[in-house]
């Protein structure tokens, strides 16, 4: 019941994420239950009561210290048990990055996103590199891979409903990936206090059709059909929040 206050999942690996976190929250919930009903048990059996007189246990039998030991064995086990389901999760988002039909280079910065296409030559960093702002526009259905960097301090990309947040460190270049399932409009915000106007680091992730995705290339890359003929110049036309 608790999840479905989540965001709606639209992400291949979501489910596992979403899986994780059900695991957690029944193991803490269970033992949240469990220690405060002990002590509630606890406080009306042994309250204060006329004539009775308080007893120093120094707890240094075997009978008085598994009163602390066993729950420490209990939870350690919890611990472990949920580590291990989550070294998994961790490989499949962080990890085993599989094969990219798109690239996407992110930049971060006060108060905004940057995002760069490679034009037909599939190379970043040439006349035919498509550079837009707040919008990124994606096809669902296929693997994207984003190669995330920081222009100034440190950002966070952050997608809800596709259960991805990734810290964005000056200096560095950090990748991620992600698969959506559906196509639509989502917001991406950025989860570090980074500034200011930190509260309006806001990003739209667009996702098309195949179709419709082919269609936005053909735009952009009028000439080969998969790339732009705009220059990353003349192609921040969304930098004043236009869609693109």
């Amino acid at each position: 019941m608790i999840l479905s206050w989540l965001p709606q999942d639209v992400s291949t690996f979501g489910p596992s994420i979403d899986s994780l976190l059900k695991l957690i929250i029944y193991v803490v919930g269970t033992a949240f239950v469990l220690a405060e009903g002990t002590l509630l048990v606890f406080v009306i059996l042994y309250r204060r009561r006329e004539g009775g007189r308080a007893a120093f246990v120094p707890g240094d039998s075997l009978r008085q210290l598994a009163w602390v030991l066993i729950p420490v064995v209990i939870v350690a086990f919890l611990d472990v048990a949920i580590d291990v389901r989550a070294k998994g999760v961790w490989d499949l988002v962080k990890e085993e990055s599989p094969a990219p039909a798109l690239t996407v280079k992110l930049a971060a910065l006060q108060f905004g996103w940057e995002f760069t296409y490679p034009g037909p030559d599939g190379k970043f960093g040439t006349p035919n590199d498509l550079v837009q702002t707040t919008f990124l526009t994606v096809p669902a259905g296929q693997v994207i891979r984003l190669l995330m960097t920081s222009k100034d301090v440190i950002h966070s990309f952050y997608v809800p409903q596709l259960r991805l947040r990734q810290d964005i460190i000056p200096g560095r270049e950090i990748p991620a990936w992600f698969e959506v399932t559906k196509p639509g409009k989502y917001e991406i915000a950025c989860s570090q206090l980074c500034g200011n106007s930190h509260f309006a680091m806001k990003g739209i992730l667009r996702v098309l059709t195949p179709e419709e995705y082919q269609q936005w290339v053909s735009q952009h890359w009028p000439k080969s059909g998969a790339g732009t003929g705009k220059s990353a110049s003349s192609a921040r036309s969304s930098a004043s929040g236009t869609e693109g």
